[in-house]
């Protein structure tokens, strides 16, 4: 996969058994956990290497940032596993036409989403990672020069579909929402904690599910504030506009507040 934020480095998934293999494991415990370290990423050489491409990374980041403000435009970071819904929720905030915006769209191929969000009357800007399994600083400035910035509010930038690799680069925006699906299961924010500590806001997807699914919303609230006590929370579907509203009055909020 992606070849500059350490999920390529050989671990245990790919490793070919060329170690010591001892059987004293105690195999009568069911619940013990097993933590495999990366001998990789614990090398000096490779840090340093990863070191310098986030520094990089965080200095274009700065610059999106002030270019973006130059505009007096509030740019937001959807982050989610794939299927969530981001690009269904920026056809559903078109739609609404509370605020223009334009959109930069990463998948790591084909140009669907985009197209679909042109369709809606959105100024979209697919750009394809390859094998990357996030966007970063460089190719959000490249997309942020292919917008008509003199024409939108907020600029979204819908990252590729991922709870792990997004959460550690600085795109340049000034929010990031991360969305959370019901069919998705009530563990992804245990699982997953540092993309819910990155958030600003998190949205709970699909709400309209959650009779066909055991999935205790409550509890799963409890667990993103456990990690981050002041993260805002919304319920949203896009079949009920009232909680799209919702975030709309967010989103507006937070824009008059950068001024």
């Amino acid at each position: 996969m992606c070849t500059d934020c350490g999920c390529s480095i050989r671990g245990i998934d790919d490793h070919e058994h060329n170690h010591e293999h001892h059987h004293d494991h105690n195999h009568d415990n069911k619940n013990k956990s097993l933590v495999f370290n990366n001998p990789h990423l614990n090398d000096a050489k490779t840090v340093e290497v990863i070191k310098k491409i986030l520094d990089k990374n965080d200095h274009e980041a700065i610059h999106n940032r002030n270019h973006l403000d130059s505009y007096g435009i509030l740019g937001i970071n959807l982050m989610s596993s794939p299927g969530a819904g981001k690009t269904a929720l920026l056809e559903t905030l078109a739609e609404l036409g509370k605020f223009k915006f334009g959109v930069i769209e990463g998948d790591l191929e084909t140009n669907r989403d985009a197209d679909r969000l042109k369709a809606k009357g959105i100024d979209a800007i697919q750009i394809q990672t390859g094998s990357a399994c996030h966007l970063d600083a460089m190719m959000v400035h490249n997309g942020l020069h292919k917008l008509d910035l003199n024409n939108i509010d907020v600029c979204f930038v819908e990252n590729v579909g991922n709870l792990v690799c997004p959460a550690s680069y600085d795109v340049g925006t000034h929010l990031n929402i991360v969305l959370v699906s019901i069919p998705e299961g009530e563990d992804k924010i245990a699982k997953y904690p540092v993309m819910f500590r990155k958030a600003d806001l998190i949205l709970f997807t699909k709400t309209d599910l959650l009779p066909y699914f055991k999935y205790d919303i409550q509890k799963e609230k409890e667990m993103a504030r456990s990690l981050k006590p002041n993260v805002d929370i919304l319920e949203i579907n896009t079949n009920d506009k009232a909680s799209i509203e919702k975030l709309v009055d967010w989103i507006m909020f937070k824009k008059k507040m950068r001024g």
